[in-house]
């Protein structure tokens, strides 16, 4: 079976959305390309058009995606109107700086593009605690929509060590997904 190829477009306002994309993107273990949004090419877009997944990542900046990602979002409406996405797996992640932070806001957004989109939401399956005390900062948002990471404003690693594991895995599982999808399973 083929690794997938995937894609992972992205905003960084302050280099922790970047950080995260990157760390997917070893998780995933698959050919993988970053496509910051600000600096979006032909050759990115056709490499979306051929992607097997898209992985989308955003800051949440005031209760929603970053403006600049909403942009990306609204520049493919002639993929929306042609199909050109549609049975692609899809999938999400943001930061934020609060624990909340109403990042599910911005994970709500990008999986209705994805559904408008036609394409296949995954969102992460990992059970952190407390309900699984054996695995602590697992998941520690206990999002299932999406990744959410929440920075720690001030520490030596401003991205907590739990967050970039969680990462690490959510592209493992949006990876092995799109295997099996491709399969037929």
């Amino acid at each position: 079976m083929k690794d997938p190829n995937i894609c992972i477009p992205y905003f960084s306002g302050f280099g922790h959305t970047r950080r995260i994309a990157q760390t997917i993107a070893e998780g995933a273990a698959a050919p993988t390309r970053l496509i910051d949004v600000e600096y979006i090419t032909s050759e990115d877009w056709l490499a979306l058009d051929a992607a097997d997944a898209i992985i989308f990542g955003a800051p949440t900046y005031m209760g929603s995606a970053a403006a600049r990602f909403s942009l990306f979002l609204e520049q493919v409406d002639t993929r929306w109107e042609h199909g050109h996405w549609v049975d692609k797996i899809g999938a999400g992640f943001t930061t934020a700086i609060h624990p909340s932070g109403d990042k599910l806001a911005t994970l709500q957004r990008l999986s209705v593009f994805a559904a408008q989109m036609g394409m296949i939401w995954v969102g992460p399956s990992d059970i952190g605690a407390p309900v699984k005390p054996d695995r602590p900062g697992l998941n520690r948002d206990g999002s299932w929509l999406g990744l959410m990471v929440t920075e720690q404003l001030g520490a030596a690693d401003d991205l907590p060590a739990d967050d970039l594991a969680t990462a690490r895995r959510f592209g493992k599982r949006v990876a092995s997904v799109t295997q099996r999808w491709a399969a037929g399973c």
